[in-house]
């Protein structure tokens, strides 16, 4: 995935530019980037406060610690079950 110039926190503070009345063509020429992409982040960041955010992205690391720590027990028990198929 691309790395973009823009953290998130700046990206909700472009969103609430918008929302104070700036448009999105002069926001976009503002900040060197496209309209479609001032759209995307709308849809994805629009009603999120930099606290909510930084929340949610507390709640997917540990989403995906969780996933990773079924995965391997997941992996350990169909290792340990073929194992013991095969002793029987």
């Amino acid at each position: 995935m691309k790395k973009t110039k823009f953290t998130e926190a700046k990206i909700v503070a472009i969103i609430k530019e918008n929302e104070a009345g700036i448009s999105a063509p002069e926001l976009a020429r503002k900040y060197g980037m496209s309209q479609g992409t001032f759209y995307n982040w709308k849809a994805k960041y629009g009603g999120i406060g930099v606290s909510d955010l930084k929340r949610l992205k507390e709640i997917e690391n540990e989403n995906r610690r969780l996933k990773q720590m079924y995965a391997d027990l997941s992996l350990g028990h169909e290792v340990l079950k073929d194992i013991i198929e095969k002793k029987l």
